[in-house]
């Protein structure tokens, strides 16, 4: 018999599933709710429990929590954010919120829904809850080391990424030879990573880190082998993502894959203004 049921709103990619599988494990039923065109099917053999919504359904999410008795939930998994533009079929509930929001970026819209769920006695808990241990670690995980130039160009990186979180515009930025290539917005890492690598013609440098004062609840930056698969495509040369802050996924096929693309791989942590790995 499972204990105190923990309600999960899906998004794509593995962490849903990731996220399933722990809390089961933990003796929670899932109660999921999973969104159309975005979360992968295999879901619904994690949950418990699983509704299907479009993007905006609030009102839905929260009336099948409390149908199964959830008082606790989690965001995990990424909604392409260009889905904003359609795909979107709020309800009432979705629509009278989306109305109050002034500024329609990530973190605004994630604390607004967090902060409606809250008010209907459902209490959003950190993301990484059970999952602790696919944080991103500390110091350079690939055989390679960052060459010279490349640890310049992640020290200039790391600043102009915590201005544009601070902005909440995104979290990633592509540099070379201590010059913006590309700064993520709207479109997502992956797509960031190709049209800066393009710009640098071979030997861009990626970094990735939170937004300053990121809720751990939703929204953490997320790395993996597709990643690298895309920086390899590009002829990219470092990735430097902040450490504790961030989440790894497939660590032994990432660092393999970036191990025979050449490609330097570092968690970086900041320590009285200074960066270390």
């Amino acid at each position: 018999m499972k204990s105190l049921p923990i309600g999960l709103i899906a998004g794509g990619g593995q962490f849903p599933l990731l996220f399933a599988r722990a809390a089961r494990e933990r003796g929670r039923a899932v109660v999921a709710a999973a969104h159309v065109n975005e979360t992968n099917p295999d879901l619904a053999a994690e949950a418990d429990h699983l509704c299907w919504v479009k993007l905006g359904q609030l009102g839905k999410i929260i009336n099948h929590f409390k149908r199964h008795g959830v008082t606790e939930a989690v965001f995990a998994g990424a909604i392409t954010k260009t889905r904003i533009f359609r795909d979107v079929l709020p309800d009432f509930k979705g629509l009278s919120l989306w109305n109050k929001i002034d500024a329609r970026q990530d973190d605004a819209i994630l604390r607004a829904v967090a902060q409606t769920l809250e008010q209907e006695g459902i209490r959003v808990l950190a993301s990484t809850i059970y999952l602790e241990h696919l944080l991103f670690p500390a110091g350079v995980l690939t055989r390679r080391k960052p060459a010279a130039g490349e640890v310049e160009d992640i020290r200039f990186g790391w600043k102009i990424a915590r201005e544009i979180g601070r902005l909440d515009i995104g979290q990633c930025v592509v540099v070379r030879e201590r010059t913006v290539l590309a700064v993520e917005a709207i479109e997502g890492t992956d797509a960031t990573i190709r049209r800066g690598g393009q710009l640098a013609d071979r030997g861009a440098v990626v970094v990735k880190l939170k937004k300053p004062g990121q809720d751990f609840r939703f929204d953490l930056p997320a790395t993996g082998s597709a990643t690298i698969a895309t920086l390899a495509e590009v002829g990219g040369k470092a990735l430097a993502v902040e450490a504790g802050q961030s989440l790894l996924f497939d660590r032994e096929a990432m660092i393999a894959a970036a191990d025979r693309a050449g490609i330097a791989v570092v968690g970086v942590r900041e320590e009285d203004g200074a960066l270390v790995w």
